[in-house]
This record gives C-alpha cells, sequence and structure tokens, in this order.
C-alpha cells in the first residue's frame, strides 16, 4: 500500500478528472491494450501477427490499434512485400516508447507476485552490459523510495478546484 500524506488542501476539493492517472488511464486502461503495446514493444508490428500472436479477435485490435494511433501513441507505417498490395505496420511513437517503465513495472509486478513454481516467464536485460533491467523508485535528489515510504501529495499548477455551490472546476 502507498501511504500519502494528506495534501495541503483537502483532496476532495480537486476536480478528479483532472488526474494525470485518470488521463492514462483513458489512453491504456482499454483491455487488451497493454497486451498490444507489450507486443509492439518486443518489435511485433503487423496486423496479422499482432493477431495471431495474441489470439485476439480481429475487431477488438482494429478498434485498439486505431485508439492508439488516434491518441498519438503508435503510428501506422505503409510496406509492400513484393509482389502483394500495399499493408501497414505499426510502430511505437516516442509518446509510446515512454510507457516501457509501465509496462516493465506491471511485469515486475507479475514476476513477484504471479509468478509460478519455476519463476518468472522471461528476463529483461540491458542490451549493450547485459545487465538485468530493473524499475526504482527514487525521488529527483537519487534518494531510493520503498513501496510503503510515506509521500506527500500537493496541488500543481493544473490542479482544478471543484466550487461546493455548483460542482463545478475552476482553476
Amino acid at each position: 500500500m502507498i501511504l500519502v500524506m494528506p495534501a495541503v488542501i483537502d483532496p476532495r476539493q480537486f476536480d478528479s478528472t483532472a488526474c494525470s492517472i485518470a488521463r492514462t488511464m483513458g489512453l491504456i486502461g482499454q483491455p487488451w491494450t497493454l497486451l498490444v503495446l507489450r507486443d509492439l514493444f518486443n518489435g511485433v508490428r503487423r496486423f496479422d501477427e499482432l493477431a495471431d500472436h495474441l489470439g485476439i479477435a480481429r475487431n477488438v485490435l482494429t478498434r485498439r490499434l486505431a485508439g492508439l494511433v488516434e491518441d498519438g501513441l503508435v503510428e501506422k507505417v505503409s510496406y509492400r512485400e513484393p509482389g502483394q498490395r500495399a499493408r501497414h505496420e505499426y510502430r511505437l511513437t516516442q509518446a509510446g516508447w515512454e510507457l516501457r517503465p509501465i509496462l516493465l513495472v506491471v511485469m515486475a509486478y507479475g514476476d513477484s507476485h504471479l509468478s509460478g513454481a519455476d519463476g518468472p516467464p522471461l528476463r529483461v536485460e540491458h542490451a549493450d552490459c547485459g545487465g538485468e533491467v530493473v524499475v526504482r523508485l527514487e525521488c529527483a535528489h537519487g534518494h531510493p523510495l520503498a513501496p510503503t515510504e510515506r509521500l506527500r501529495a500537493r496541488p500543481g499548477p493544473g490542479a482544478r478546484y471543484v466550487t461546493r455551490e455548483s460542482g463545478v472546476s475552476a482553476h
């Protein structure tokens, strides 16, 4: 459990739709989306290969890929095999690549809490040195933070406050 010290202002005074977690979940929170992203990170780029590898219904994959393209996480790139019609493959944009730590954290959680007796099914290594990749939580000053370390939330410049009378948000 992450312990958060109370903010300077009661968090219920903030508009919860102006939340970076909620906004990110709007991009990646649909079923199958993280698995589509996982395969794209691993170099599976073509529609048929994604559908076969994931075992996902083609109409669901079409919607997920269209959403990822629309949200700017993936780009659609044309290619043509000799003698074949033009087709598309999907590649991560910079914004898409910046989601890699999220997938690594989800994987680390699964490795720690959901792996079978044989252990984790996959190890991720730094290609240059072979060191295992780990995701660490630390503050901007370089202090490592334990999962149970107390944190404090403060309003940021994009916070919106809910007015009690109307329920409408204001900056």
